[in-house]
Parts: structure tokens; C-alpha cells; sequence
């Protein structure tokens, strides 16, 4: 038998090692997802037999069992070291068990490239059973806390001991990761491993907040200090007082407001518009997606400040790199959801090969290859779909993804034969090329706004410009209409064309949603 997840713990601390490993992402047993074997006996020069009754699948300090589904042969698929170092064959010669290779049926022998393993190789198995080849690091032993965080791979243990590293200490946090990455997720769990845990934890998006308003919702405002100020507000730092603090979209913080949240990270003292500096016991977490070292040399973002968040930075894995916990995540949401609507029932494991599950194993073998650039939240997003959509169903049909997922092609490790550059986890794609406010003109804005559909985000990142700059642009436009001019009626007749949805009456209305909300609020007019 393979050795298994319980002998990872006991390999010696040292220079860091990768081992070839499988984790299971889809089983008819679904407890059982999440298994992994460790397949030292590929380093060791010897061959693996992947059949009924081997390797031996085990969760963190569990019991090892082999796969054990009675559609599955038990003359094995051999998985061996290839012909050039750190390559392996995959034979199905003698096994009645199908294989197919990231969605592709194999019959005979293929080679993989270690650059496959890096990215993630989906195996499915008689249509049942979904397996993830991959390396793993043996110098990453498993946390005994999962600490609300779901997945096993080496990032998320890699992120996990990186909160347990700094959550009792009092510095500074930046975390850094793509969007839908999880970085709030993390924030909570470091709150709540600090000693800070039985204090408030507040978390504000920088990018949802008007520049103008920016300081007032730091460090609050005394009555009158400001036109709209009928009383005074405290503030998010005083509200958070003795406890944490998460600032999302740290890069959308408009320069004037970042010189007063450095003064409080080096004073400790805060001082609300219109009144006098108090002290501040607060501890910040930071998060952003953005680019902050390009935003600091354009003069957006303040050297100072930057270096003073990053204390410690944690930076997230995209899902894409933690392909193995494709599975565990997945089943983990649709719990979720299928629970909220009383229809848990669907995710009953099935033992019988003559009995279709609700959702089947090429679906969750064509999930893990998606390319997913919206990372967890859209597998999260999905998994609700689908249980909306489709649990009142005996199965989900094969299109239903289609639907969902639309036109993103799979992550295909291309041809199983051939060895491609391996990607390098740590680099970003790039984004769209930065462009100096100044150079943009009113028409290219306007154009830009309009193909948004007057989306702020996707507008500045079609633009490659920070939200707070484009904020600037639109406020400084004589061409552009504001939120704040709408006549109650253009609104009244824009929300009844568009059945009371607020983006589409934006879009219709060319002004942003969050504007518009506001304009709505202001005139006392019920919007969702």
C-alpha cells in the first residue's frame, strides 16, 4: 500500500521537497473527498497501481483506504516515472477501468511533464471518480486548525501558518490576492485567533466610499464639520476600538486620507473632522488586489504608508493554484446552499455504479479545469446556482455548466505528450496599461463608462486607472452627468423601465449605481 497523509507529518523539517501526491476531488462517498496519498514510490523509481484496492486515500491523521467503488477494475491504471526526469507515464494497458486526462479519453500511454503536475492533472475514473494529480511540499505539515478556512493544498496550509504566525502579534497586516481570493475570510480568522477576538471586528471597502466622504467614515466627524453633518459620527476606527479593523481596496484610498491614516498607524492617535485627537487602539488589516508598487510610483499610493501596512503581508492563492481544493470547496458550498433551501437531500453519497448521482463526476472533473478568474467566490456563486436551478432535478445536466459558466474555456493541460514552461505562481497576469488621468480625454471617459455600462470598477481597470482617480475625472467632467443633478422624475421613469433594478436604471440613466443609490436616498425614493 501507499504511504498517506498521516506519514506527512512525520517527514523530517528541512530543504524543501516536492512529492507527486492525488487527492480525491470527486467521489460517489462524498466524506471521502478531500483524501490525498502521498506517492513516494514515484521518487523512489517504482510504479503505482491506481485500481480498486490501491493506493490507500486518507484525510489529515485519518484512516488510509483504498478508492473501493465496484465500477472500478481491479487491474490497475499504472501510474510510473517517465523516460526524462521529472516526467510520468500513465498506462491503461490490461485495466477495464476508462481514463480520461483533463477531459480527454485515453486508451494506451501517455507522458506527463512535471509542468502538469504544477497546474494540476484531472483524472476521471469510470465517470465516477475525479482524481487531481499534483506535487505537494513535504515542509508543509497540515494545520491541526482548519481555522474556518476550507482546502488542504500547500497554499491554503501555507496560509494558515502564516495566520497563526501573527495573530497574537500587534503589527499591521497586508493582504494581498486576487479578487474573490478570500482576503476578508482570512481576516476573520486572524481576529479571531488574536487577543483581540472578543472586540469588534469592522471591515470597509475603500472603493465603495465617495473620496470626499473617505476621512469622515475613518475617523468621524463632529456635527456641523461639513456640509450634510446634522450630527456627529464616530467613525470606523472608534467603532473598532479594541478590536480589528479591515480596510478592503486599501489602493482606492484617495492620497489626503492615506497621510491621515499613516499619522494614526505611527501616533496611535486619530482625529475626527471638526474635533480633537484621541488615541486609537485598533488593529488594521489590510487587503487589496491592486497593483501597489506600480500605484506608488505614479504618485497614487504613499511609499510611507505602503511599507508601514506590510508589516506582515499574506499574499492568496488564486484558485487556479489550489486546484486539489476545487473539490472539498465545492461540496462544502453546495452543503451550504442546498441546506438554506431545504433540498440537502440531492448530496446523499451513492455507492451504486447503476445509480446516477445528482451531480456527476465529468461535471466536477470539467469544474476543476476551469480557469475560475473569479477564484472562490465565483465556485461559491456557482455552487448556488445550482442548487437554485437545478436541485429540484434527479441530476444536473451536462449544460447547465455551459450555461453557467459561459464562454471561459477549460484549463487544459494541452497535450498530454508535450512539455510547456512552467507557470510561475507568484507573478500576476498583466493588467491593462496604466495611462495618466491627465492623458484621458472627456469622449475616451465617456466611451470607456459607457462600454462599463457605468460600472466604476470595470471602468477603471478598462481605463488602468485606480477608482479613486477615475471618482476625480468624472467630478472634474463638464460633459458627464452627476448623480446628484437627477430630477426626482428622470429617476422615478428610469427605475419603472428597468422593473426597480438600480443597475440597469444607472445604465440607462449613465451615472454610477452607487450614485444613484445615493440620489435615491437623498430624495427619500425605496430603492433595492
Amino acid at each position: 500500500m501507499e504511504s498517506t497523509f498521516t506519514q506527512e507529518s512525520t517527514l523530517r523539517a528541512g530543504e524543501e521537497r516536492r512529492l507527486p501526491a492525488l487527492t480525491l476531488a470527486w467521489h460517489p462517498e462524498l466524506e471521502r473527498i478531500g483524501e490525498r496519498v502521498l506517492l513516494f514510490g514515484l521518487v523512489g523509481g517504482r510504479g503505482v497501481d491506481i485500481s480498486r484496492l490501491s493506493p490507500d486515500f486518507a484525510h489529515v491523521n485519518g484512516n488510509p483506504y483504498p478508492l473501493a467503488d465496484r465500477s472500478l477494475s481491479r487491474r490497475p491504471i499504472r501510474l510510473a516515472p517517465g523516460r526524462a526526469a521529472d516526467t510520468f507515464s500513465l498506462s491503461t494497458e490490461g485495466s477495464k477501468t476508462s481514463l480520461a486526462v483533463d477531459g480527454t479519453e485515453v486508451d494506451g500511454e501517455i507522458e506527463l511533464g512535471a509542468d502538469h503536475l504544477h497546474r494540476g492533472v484531472v483524472l476521471t475514473l469510470s465517470g465516477r471518480i475525479v482524481l487531481i494529480l499534483h506535487w505537494v511540499l513535504d515542509a508543509l505539515p497540515a494545520s491541526p486548525l482548519d481555522l474556518g478556512l476550507v482546502g488542504n493544498s500547500c497554499a491554503m496550509r501555507q496560509v494558515r501558518r502564516d495566520i497563526e504566525r501573527v495573530a497574537q502579534l500587534e503589527i499591521p497586516i497586508l493582504l494581498r490576492g486576487a479578487t474573490g481570493t478570500g482576503k476578508e475570510l482570512v481576516a476573520h480568522a486572524i481576529h479571531r485567533q488574536s487577543r483581540r477576538a472578543d472586540h469588534p471586528f469592522l471591515a470597509l471597502n475603500m472603493a465603495a466610499i465617495p473620496p470626499s466622504l473617505a476621512a469622515a467614515e475613518l475617523f468621524g466627524a463632529a456635527k456641523g464639520a461639513y456640509t450634510g453633518a446634522a450630527q456627529a459620527t464616530p467613525g470606523y476606527f472608534r467603532r473598532a476600538q479594541g478590536g480589528t479593523l479591515l480596510l478592503d481596496e486599501i489602493g482606492e484610498m484617495p492620497v489626503e486620507v492615506q497621510a491621515l491614516l499613516l499619522r494614526a498607524l505611527e501616533s496611535g492617535e486619530i482625529q475626527s473632522i471638526g474635533g480633537l485627537p484621541t488615541k486609537s487602539d485598533v488593529r488594521l488589516i489590510a487587503a487589496t488586489d491592486a497593483d501597489l508598487e506600480s500605484e506608488m510610483e505614479s504618485g497614487r499610493f504613499r511609499a510611507p504608508l505602503l511599507h508601514r501596512l506590510g508589516g506582515y503581508v499574506i499574499q492568496l492563492p488564486t484558485l487556479a493554484q489550489r486546484r486539489e481544493d476545487i473539490g472539498p470547496l465545492l461540496i462544502h458550498f453546495l452543503r451550504h446552499e442546498l441546506k438554506a433551501i431545504g433540498r440537502d437531500q440531492r448530496l446523499q453519497s451513492s455507492s451504486s455504479p447503476g445509480e446516477p448521482p445528482w451531480l456527476a463526476a465529468p461535471l466536477v472533473a470539467r469544474l476543476a479545469r476551469h480557469p475560475w478568474p473569479g477564484n472562490v467566490r465565483e465556485l461559491r456563486n456557482l455552487a448556488r446556482r445550482l442548487a437554485v436551478g437545478w436541485s429540484d432535478r434527479a441530476e444536473v445536466p451536462s449544460s447547465a455548466l455551459e450555461e453557467i459558466l459561459g464562454a471561459h474555456p477549460p484549463t487544459d493541460a494541452g497535450s498530454p505528450t508535450a512539455t510547456e514552461p512552467k507557470a510561475d505562481p507568484h507573478v500576476s497576469p498583466s493588467g491593462p496599461k496604466r495611462k495618466a488621468p491627465s492623458e484621458i480625454t472627456d469622449d475616451e471617459l465617456l466611451a470607456a463608462l459607457r462600454a462599463n455600462r457605468f460600472q466604476t470598477r470595470a471602468t477603471a481597470r478598462a481605463l488602468g486607472i485606480s477608482r479613486t482617480s477615475l471618482y476625480a475625472m468624472i467630478e472634474r467632467s463638464s460633459s458627464i452627468r452627476k448623480a446628484a443633478d437627477l430630477e426626482v422624475e428622470d429617476i422615478e421613469s428610469a427605475l419603472a423601465q428597468s422593473g426597480g433594478r438600480l443597475a440597469e436604471a444607472a445604465a440607462e440613466l449613465e451615472v454610477s449605481a452607487l450614485g444613484l443609490k445615493r440620489r435615491c436616498k437623498e430624495l427619500g425614493l425605496d430603492v433595492t
